[in-house]
């Protein structure tokens, strides 16, 4: 299974991560970004502003998320802002193709809690105009991104590790009352 936690930049993708990896066994977290950089540094003659305008990146990432489950057998959790609707659909397409189950999250904040985390972030400082500049995408993207999330969470006030329990409650088989003892009724 693969967890993807989607949604503007400063919704706290990163941080709810690594506190759900740390929270459900036998995961490991995977970033697509890492296939774009490898493509923007292979394609740099090639005209893009961003590597997920590439065809070869939404056909490459579902491949190589099923490379590693068949390396290391675990689940992962993709963090990976999307906002472009045909490309979500390109790279559903190619990981229903490779059966691998999809649990779509998308994590969701108020513009300005999110523009003032975007402002706090010392990371990738060089990033932050970019990130600001696309608060607005998010925000128009928000209503197809909603319709297709299997999960949708307010994350402007919930810390990430609360996020991540939320997700994990939802993503975790309950156990049947039967096992547990509990009297069934």
């Amino acid at each position: 299974m693969i967890i993807w936690l989607n949604g503007a930049f400063g919704g706290g993708k990163s941080a709810t991560a690594a506190a759900l990896a740390s929270i459900l066994p036998g995961v490991r977290q995977f970033d697509p970004e890492w296939v774009g950089y490898m493509l923007r540094a292979n394609l740099a003659d090639q005209e893009f502003t961003d590597f997920q305008q590439l065809r070869p990146w939404r056909t490459l990432v579902p491949a190589v998320m099923q490379e590693v489950i068949d390396l290391t057998g675990q689940d992962l959790i993709a963090v990976q802002t999307v906002l472009v609707e045909e490309y979500w659909q390109e790279l559903r397409a190619g990981l229903d193709a490779r059966s691998l189950g999809v649990f779509h999250v998308l994590l969701h904040a108020d513009p300005a809690v999110l523009a003032e985390r975007i402002r706090a972030d010392q990371e990738d400082p060089g990033a932050r105009q970019w990130r600001l500049d696309h608060i607005g995408a998010f925000e128009a993207a928000t209503p197809w991104l909603e319709a297709d999330a299997d999960l949708v969470i307010d994350s402007t006030t919930l810390p990430a590790r609360h996020v991540a329990r939320l997700i994990a409650s939802a993503v975790l088989p309950v156990p049947s009352r039967q096992a547990t003892g509990e009297p069934e009724g």
